[in-house]
Parts: C-alpha cells; sequence; structure tokens
C-alpha cells in the first residue's frame, strides 16, 4: 500500500508552518509522516528533508504544498525531483500546482508538459530567493543611511572600567577577573582597552 508523506518547510524559525501543515493534513496524511525543516532553501542539507530521503520506501507519494517549499535553488530542486521520481520512483504531488502531479499522465506528453512546468516553477523560486536577499540588501543599507545600528550595542568605557583598566595595568587583578568585574567577556574588555 502507498504511503502518503509529507515535506514542509519554512525559512525561519520565527515562520509559521502551520498553512502547509493543514494542506498536508488535507490530504490523508498524518502528522507523524509530515518532515518539516526551519531553514533556508538555498540547498537540501537540512535534517529532516536528509531524514525524510532515507525513510522513503518505493511506490510513496510525496507531497509539498508548493515547489518553493521543496527548495530555492533551480538546479538542485530539478536534480532532487529526478533523484525521487527517476532513481527512488516515489511519486510527487505539488499540492497548489496540480500539474505536477506524477501520479497522472505518465505518457510521453503529460511528462513533458510536467517537465517544463516544474524548469518554470524552480526557475520562478530560486529568482524569488534572489529577490529576497536583494529587498533585504536594500533594506540593510537604507536603514544604515538612517543611523540604524546593526549587531551588539556598544560597551560604554566607564568611570568604573577605567578603574578595573588601571588596576589591570598595574597587575592587580587579571584579564579575566577585570572583564568579569565589568560584566563583559575577555574578548571586549581587549577590544575595549584598546579604545582608551
Amino acid at each position: 500500500m502507498k504511503r502518503k508523506v509529507g515535506y514542509a518547510r519554512v525559512s525561519h524559525k520565527e515562520q509559521n508552518e502551520a498553512r502547509q501543515i493543514v494542506a498536508l493534513k488535507q490530504q490523508g496524511i498524518e502528522e507523524t509522516d509530515i518532515y518539516l525543516d526551519k531553514q533556508s532553501g538555498k540547498d537540501f542539507n537540512r535534517p529532516q528533508y536528509q531524514r525524510m530521503l532515507s525513510e522513503l520506501n518505493e511506490d510513496d507519494v510525496l507531497f509539498i504544498h508548493s515547489i518553493d517549499r521543496l527548495g530555492r535553488n533551480y538546479e538542485e530542486i530539478i536534480e532532487q525531483w529526478k533523484h525521487i521520481t527517476k532513481e527512488l520512483k516515489i511519486d510527487i504531488v505539488v499540492i497548489d500546482m496540480p500539474i505536477l502531479d506524477t501520479r497522472e499522465e505518465k505518457n510521453l506528453i503529460g511528462s513533458f508538459i510536467s517537465d517544463i512546468v516544474l524548469y518554470i516553477l524552480s526557475l520562478a523560486a530560486e529568482l524569488e530567493r534572489t529577490n529576497i536577499k536583494s529587498r533585504q540588501a536594500a533594506g540593510i543599507a537604507a536603514a544604515k543611511d538612517r543611523g540604524v545600528k546593526f549587531g551588539r550595542s556598544k560597551k560604554e568605557i566607564t568611570p568604573e572600567f577605567k578603574k578595573t583598566y588601571l588596576d589591570w595595568q598595574n597587575n592587580l587583578i587579571t584579564a579575566s577577573q577585570a572583564a568579569a568585574r565589568c560584566n563583559m567577556g575577555k574578548s571586549t574588555w581587549y577590544r575595549l582597552i584598546k579604545e582608551i
């Protein structure tokens, strides 16, 4: 009997995968047969995806909500699709794109049409990833222009820090003790003493 397996992916831990999980369950997939990764689709080095591949059996059916949930790298999507369908002999169903259902139209024309759609959607997924990165870079640049600071806030050189620095300089305390007294790590301590 064919087992239904679902794969879901979101790019960040903060993103919500509920919509994908609901869509997969509506296909009759048990929650125990749904694999979820919370990381970028730039490649396929994802723990749950790799686990899923190792647990799939011939004639299983893999469901994904949309092609960009599989990945966002054009060449790797095509490579993975072929690996799953041709080498592992597992059908794939893309829920939001019914033409990408390898259970249907197994003749030459059906395969040709689904291949064309797959190539187009895979390209669109990678282009969207490129656009997202471009928009992020533009947003960061605009924020920097407005004076927004990124990273950790800069530690102040306080009078207490200066006193601790003098104790350290006079070999009354070690660098570790000085950093601990100022509630900071040793690397931060060494960075700040260069600014005095």
